[in-house]
């Protein structure tokens, strides 16, 4: 059965259009039409006003409306997480396992793959971060869990991604502790490798390039930074035209004029919005249980008894508030940065990222104040507000 979506602004993905309408039939986006041309006989969903852009994509979420996905390894977590994250318009996201031990881990890439594999949508695949850093950039990650990968670690993320065509395996990692060749067997494999937690020498980043390390995970963050005469992860970051990087805009982990210069210092479309949310998200919870400490919400900023950065507390949807209000972007480049811009990252975007046809329908309607009010993930609708 058809739907035309009417009566608000539609972001395709690279323009606006106005007085145009959305037809979706079933999973997929059928049409692009002109409001004047409509078939009249296609039911109409009237909008008052406000935009259609495509779903937002998170590539690291850690939990949401009340999950923690590290603590509950299981396949009703992902999908409390996705129903927690889908009021702030995400619709594809990576369930994101912090450092713990491999036995955690594996459950937890288990869990993903049978989610994917049951039909689950909104579902991308994992992103594994951690346990491979360096102690002095951990972060709020576990010091007991921070420790060198060993070939078996290796054996196993391979296997995950082993004739998988649309499950996706992210890993972060501290390009310095890995020994030479163990990115390179990894990207190999197709597990798409990114650098964080590090302490790196910009050496030691580009020889990481070379073997396939193709992102940067919460960019600026728990990172070494860059100098006058050593650039360090961020300035190989910034430097490199063929990277990605994740950043957080939350106004707590990354300052506005950093994210600016990170924007203009980057090609466009190498820079990408992540949440890096945590369980409270989409909850009426405003704490959680990490490594055994109770982590408080206050003031949207989530800290550790030892007053490092735990995640944050934002949903996309604020994320492109923020980067477009605070930080100061084009609206139109933030929702890229939502959608298509992560689409392109896990090459996901001969289907997700753009609102055209043949294209999954997975889309968010926001009113001009950011307030998302309906989502769609391939096709299947819901009314927030």
């Amino acid at each position: 059965m058809k739907q035309a979506l009417v009566g608000a602004r539609i972001f395709t993905g690279e323009d606006f259009l106005e007085n145009y309408a959305v037809v979706v039939a079933g999973e997929q986006i059928a049409a692009l039409v002109p409001v004047a041309e409509l078939d009249e006989s296609i039911p109409q969903i009237l909008l008052d006003g406000g935009v259609i852009a495509p779903g937002f994509i998170d590539l690291q979420v850690n939990g949401g409306g009340g999950a923690f996905f590290t603590n509950d390894t299981n396949v009703s977590a992902i999908a409390t997480m996705l129903n927690g994250h889908r009021p702030t318009g995400t619709t594809s996201l990576l369930p994101t396992l912090i450092s713990d031990t491999r036995e955690v881990h594996q459950a937890g890439v288990k869990a993903v793959a049978d989610a994917v594999a049951a039909g689950m949508k909104g579902v991308l695949g994992v992103h594994v971060e951690g346990p491979f850093f360096d102690m002095a950039r951990r972060g709020a990650h576990n010091e007991r869990y921070i420790r060198e990968m060993e070939q078996a670690d290796i054996d196993w993320l391979v296997a995950s991604v082993k004739g998988q065509h649309d499950f996706k395996v992210m890993l972060t990692l501290a390009p310095e502790h890995a020994a030479p060749g163990q990115i390179k067997q990894l990207t190999s494999a197709g597990v798409v490798v990114c650098a964080g937690h590090t302490d790196a020498h910009y050496e030691s980043v580009v020889s990481a390039l070379k073997e396939g390390l193709s992102g940067f995970t919460h960019l600026y963050n728990a990172m070494r930074p860059t100098t006058g005469r050593e650039p360090g992860v961020v300035g190989a970051a910034l430097e490199d035209a063929n990277s990605w990087c994740g950043i957080i805009i939350d106004t707590y982990h990354v300052h506005a004029a950093s994210a600016r210069i990170a924007c203009a210092a980057k090609p466009k479309g190498k820079m990408y919005l992540v949440t890096d949310a945590m369980s409270t998200v989409g909850s009426p919870e405003k704490s959680f249980q990490i490594y055994g400490e109770t982590i408080y919400e206050k003031d949207g900023c989530l800290v550790n008894a030892e007053g490092r950065l735990a995640g944050s507390a934002i949903g996309m949807i604020d994320a492109v508030r923020l980067n477009t209000e605070w930080v100061g972007m084009e609206l139109s480049e933030s929702l890229r940065m939502a959608a298509l811009y992560p689409a392109e990252f896990m090459k996901v975007d001969n289907y997700l990222g753009r609102i055209q046809s043949g294209f999954r329908a997975d889309l968010v309607h926001f009113t001009d104040d950011y307030r998302v009010t309906h989502t769609w993930v391939a096709g299947d609708f819901l009314r927030h507000s």
